[in-house]
């Protein structure tokens, strides 16, 4: 993805970081919303060196808890494999598959 289409991501999202005690960033997410009714949590990431700290739970535990994010009808995220830490603060499998819908454009930023 270039530089700018990720900050301008960014730019228009809720960001979340975790920093070391040194202030090197370590951890960040990012959530696209209304702040009213629907989130997208998306670009969940710990760094290799740092991981298997608890920083992936404290990180979701601090987006849940945002005072922006409470009481919206719909947060969605999509995991290639970290079920187990979504599941801990109420993510699961879409109730409605058949309803959602996308269009996917995968190689977008080759072009």
């Amino acid at each position: 993805m270039p530089a700018e289409t990720m900050q301008k991501a960014i730019d228009h999202a809720m960001c979340f970081g975790v920093f070391t005690d040194q202030n090197e960033q370590v951890g960040f997410a990012r959530v696209i919303t209304d702040t009213a009714t629907f989130a997208y949590l998306s670009d969940v990431f710990i760094l290799d060196a740092h991981r298997d700290k608890g920083l992936s739970k404290w990180l979701m535990e601090e987006i849940v808890a945002h005072p922006d994010l409470q009481n919206l009808r719909r947060f969605v995220l999509v995991t290639k494999d970290a079920h187990g830490l979504y599941e801990q603060f109420g993510f699961g499998a879409i109730s409605h598959p058949d309803n959602f819908m996308e269009k996917w454009v995968p190689d977008i930023y080759q072009r």
